[in-house]
């Protein structure tokens, strides 16, 4: 699904390569993310899905190859500005209620998206003042998923959204997904799920 644009990529990899202890997770990979469009990227664990994202983000400087951010390099933090993120393995302050947690983390954006309209888009109204730590798995991916879209990013990156998920929490993530993009937010997500990529 893809909005036509001139613009250049909000974020590429080329021919990067990235070994761990010996072993190739990256192999010269080439990829292209653009306003507008989910990209997924769909394979088994340990295929480097969460590799990629982590060299697109920054986190990871790759062995060999270029990768970019936003027209620049992925480790400076004006680029990340605009960037959403949601991780496999997320860590949050049980204690902090959902607009709590929502409000703490929009403060780090010059142009946060209204708490309301995260908790609407993540399916969340009915759970604004539970506590982190008082909500199911599943409820709290919904929760990161919140978090990962406050500061209205162009490119937001979902490392597997729906893990732990029911069937009609995942098809909520999906249509909040669509929607992103309808917007022109590229999208980054990584799956287990044929159907998940295929949906989107």
């Amino acid at each position: 699904m893809t909005v036509p644009s001139a613009s250049p990529p909000l974020a590429s990899l080329h021919q990067v390569q990235v070994r761990y202890a010996g072993n190739d997770a990256l192999c010269g990979i080439d990829l292209q993310i653009d306003a507008g469009q989910v990209l997924a990227l769909l394979g088994r664990n340990g295929a480097g899905k969460s590799t990629a994202i982590a060299v697109m983000l920054g986190l990871r400087v790759p062995d060999a190859g270029q990768a970019l951010l936003l027209g620049g390099d992925p480790q400076d933090r004006r680029q990340r500005e605009h960037v959403g993120v949601m991780l496999q393995d997320t860590s949050l302050p049980e204690k902090l209620t959902v607009a709590e947690l929502i409000h703490l983390f929009s403060a780090s954006y010059p142009e946060p998206r209204p708490l309301a309209e995260c908790l609407e888009i993540a399916g969340l109204e009915a759970l604004a003042n539970r506590r982190y730590g008082q909500m199911s798995g599943g409820q709290q991916r919904r929760v990161q998923f919140a978090i990962a879209l406050c500061g209205r990013p162009r490119l937001l990156f979902l490392d597997e959204p729906t893990t732990g998920l029911d069937i009609q929490a995942r098809q909520a993530i999906w249509r909040a997904v669509r929607r992103l993009v309808g917007e022109g937010c590229g999208i980054v997500l990584t799956t287990h799920y044929l159907e998940e990529a295929e949906a989107l």
